[in-house]
């Protein structure tokens, strides 16, 4: 059921490690970087929750999630095989915006596929049987750079402006892979129809009504307008406060970002008003605006948590690079080097994602799943900040343990723990919603991180790690805040 995660985080581990690498190349510079990254959480805001709400509503020949896992997959694999050849920077950057669009289609049913077919019982192994397979998917990808270079002998270098072959074997290897694995779990699997599932629902509480009342629709309907209205005076006084400063582009996301939404929240509102509250934008913002408690207080952590991991993602390649190989030209043998090694090191902390993915289950058991993702995430930041102090490149392999098992415990705790609070109907639309709160600290990042690189930390990406680190850990702390009312004791 989750090997088909192999191929998504096939993918996913060498968008992570290689993009950055593939935009420097293409002669992007260290403050460019965040916003060319963009398109990645912009896209995943838009289409997952749209997919999960599509998800929940289908039932086909293939099942209920299945055939989303095999479109996404089809088109991210030819993704795959585009990215490493791109001619010009743009062309990288619109591909990234493909890829990730691709990859969030087949990403976000397979969380609703374990919650649709689990029970609560199972469903911390079973969320952290995904993480393994992640882990396994990510830490093959993220070394093949270095793989193909160092034990088979390719080039590690290029002329200017052309991605090494190494770098290009990785991606089309990436796409045989991703098609393979989500092929594999479309055909040797099976999904509970809508009538077994809404049978298992009704064993743990009544059915919701179909219908509201005059009331609760008005009630809805105040809501959205209200919270639309203050989002869009917000949007608009951000992007005007920001006229007033000369600062870069990407900082007007801020504004655009918050306006924007207040505008769907309107929408949503005057849907609402009219009673169509079975539409799909007023469907999606009511679920958002009713949201369970537990999602709530989960959305902070998130935030941190995933804050810290884009920090990560966007910098690794140019901090590691300068702060331990001290080189920023990419044309250099030693760049490739360093660029090829930040692949090993991700592998590493994908790797041991894999290995502590069985441990987690057991440390829920004898603790709770609250206290288990706090620890982790207290211990991965403070590895991730600690690559500060790292001066060679066999040490710089130690923090990513740490960061592993915060990877492990991110891709699996709190979907344990918010599974059980959903509704089986709607598990589809609210694990879309819930990647809101892992894509707005992204953007967020995106639009902050090269201001602070550039103009707070001179230019030294090794201090955007750092301010990574500290996030995770602010995002551990946080975890006591939530309610997990059915902690697993297994």
């Amino acid at each position: 059921m989750s090997f088909g995660f192999l191929g998504i985080q096939f993918g996913f581990a060498l968008q992570n490690a290689n993009v950055s690498r593939i935009f420097e190349t293409l002669g992007a510079s260290i403050d460019d970087i965040p916003i060319l990254w963009i398109a990645a959480p912009v896209t995943g805001l838009i289409i997952q929750p749209i997919i999960g709400y599509m998800s929940d509503k289908t039932w086909t020949r293939l099942g209920r999630r299945r055939p989303y896992f095999l479109v996404g997959a089809i088109l991210a694999s030819l993704a795959l095989f585009i990215m490493p050849n791109s001619p010009l920077l743009w062309v990288a950057a619109g591909t990234l915006w493909i890829m990730d669009a691709s990859i969030n289609v087949s990403m976000e049913p397979f969380r609703a596929f374990v919650g649709d077919m689990l029970s609560e019982e199972q469903r911390t192994r079973g969320f952290a049987m995904q993480s393994f397979f992640i882990g396994v998917g990510a830490v093959i990808a993220s070394m093949l750079p270095y793989i193909l270079a160092n034990w088979f002998g390719m080039d590690g270098t290029a002329v200017e402006g052309e991605i090494p072959p190494q770098v290009k074997w990785s991606f089309y290897i990436g796409a045989l892979v991703f098609i393979t694995a989500v092929c594999w779990t479309v055909f040797r699997t099976k999904e509970y129809s809508p009538e077994e599932l809404k049978a298992f629902e009704q064993e743990k509480e009544a059915d919701e009504a179909e219908t509201l009342s005059a009331e609760e629709l008005a009630a809805k309907s105040k809501k959205a307008l209200l919270i639309g209205a203050i989002l869009t005076l917000a949007g608009i006084a951000v992007s005007l406060a920001l006229t007033q400063f000369e600062i870069k582009k990407e900082m007007y996301i801020l504004g655009i970002g918050l306006g924007t939404f207040g505008v769907v929240e309107l929408y949503a509102g005057l849907l609402l008003k009219m009673g169509k509250h079975k539409s799909f934008a007023a469907e999606i913002m009511a679920d958002l605006n009713a949201m369970p408690k537990a999602m709530g207080q989960l959305a902070v952590v998130q935030f941190f948590s995933w804050f810290a991991l884009f920090a990560m993602w966007i910098y690794a390649t140019s901090a590691i690079t300068s702060h331990v190989y001290n080189t920023s030209d990419t044309t250099s043998v030693l760049y490739n080097q360093g660029a090829d090694w930040v692949g090993v090191a991700f592998g590493v902390y994908n790797g041991f994602a894999a290995v502590f993915a069985f441990l987690l289950p057991v440390m829920a058991k004898y603790t709770n799943r609250k206290i288990t993702h706090m620890l982790s995430l207290i211990i991965g930041g403070v590895s991730l900040a600690s690559i500060y102090f790292v001066t060679s490149p066999e040490w710089l392999l130690v923090p990513f343990v740490g960061i592993g098992l915060a990877w492990a415990s991110i891709l699996s705790m709190p979907y344990a723990i918010l599974t059980g609070s959903l509704p089986a109907k709607k598990m589809g639309v609210y694990m879309g919603i819930f990647n809101f709160f892992i894509v707005i600290p992204q953007i967020l990042a995106a639009s902050l991180l090269g201001y602070f690189t550039i103009h707070l930390f001179d230019n030294r990406p090794i201090l955007s790690l750092v301010l990574g680190g500290v996030s995770m850990v602010v995002s551990g702390l946080l975890v006591l805040f939530v309610e997990d009312k059915k902690s697993a004791q297994e």
